[in-house]
């Protein structure tokens, strides 16, 4: 009991080997295969309403009145006591263009040019990149890379802008709401199992490791229907 209280509730006792970032999707409804048929808006609307949801933290609004602008392209380090809060960089949904559902409330899913948000998991105090920004690409995993081809990346260049790092953790970093890329698929072939693979690339991330596929990397299939 003693030696639990020298712990800090708000940051880890040991960070001198910090796991490289794991990475999620959204919308994550049954399992990695995204299956439906664009002329059955029962079948991708489940995956709309996922996105809305997902994103209300995001929209423009929330944003602005709960956290502030950053300089981009740099860490955003926050001294003083651990027990302080911190402040949050705004991340607004406008800036997932295409996939933010702002013009397209269908996020894409209408048209068979779906959306796919990633999202690395949070670890507290990391720096990803080394200094550098971590970017993602996505290619069809196994099987015919014609079957993907083309894909965009929002926002930028489908990059993790280093101001929203490093994390202070849920207990003083309350507003702060993870940086996401946006994968807009606006070429895949109809009616065909794509297992497609989204890597995280950048200085001290792992993406290769066979036995996680989810440490730098995801993997996860596209069954667009006509």
């Amino acid at each position: 009991y003693v030696m639990l209280l020298t712990l800090s509730p708000y940051t880890p006792r040991f960070r001198d080997r910090v796991s490289p970032p794991g990475v999620m999707i959204r919308p994550y409804l049954n399992g990695f295969t995204i299956a439906f048929n664009v002329s059955q808006p029962n079948t991708w609307q489940p995956y709309v309403d996922s996105m809305h949801h997902f994103l209300a933290a995001y929209d423009d609004k929330v944003q602005e009145e709960k956290n502030i602008e950053c300089v981009p392209g740099q860490y955003f380090i926050q001294g003083g006591y651990d027990s302080e809060e911190k402040k949050a960089c705004q991340f607004k949904r406008s800036l997932l263009q295409n996939c933010s559902g702002i013009e397209d409330p269908t996020f894409g899913y209408s048209k068979g040019q779906p959306c796919i948000l990633l999202k690395m998991n949070r670890i507290i105090g990391y720096r990803p990149g080394a200094g550098v920004p971590v970017s993602v690409d996505c290619k069809v995993q196994k099987g015919n890379e014609s079957h993907l081809r083309s894909v965009d990346f929002y926002p930028g260049n489908g990059t993790f802008d280093l101001m929203y790092y490093p994390y202070y953790g849920k207990f003083t970093h309350v507003n702060y709401t993870s940086p996401l890329v946006a994968v807009h698929f606006t070429d895949v072939q109809k009616n065909y199992v794509v297992p497609i693979q989204c890597r995280l690339n950048g200085k001290g991330i792992i993406n290769d490791l066979n036995s996680d596929r989810f440490l730098g990397r995801i993997i996860f299939t596209l069954n667009i229907g006509k």
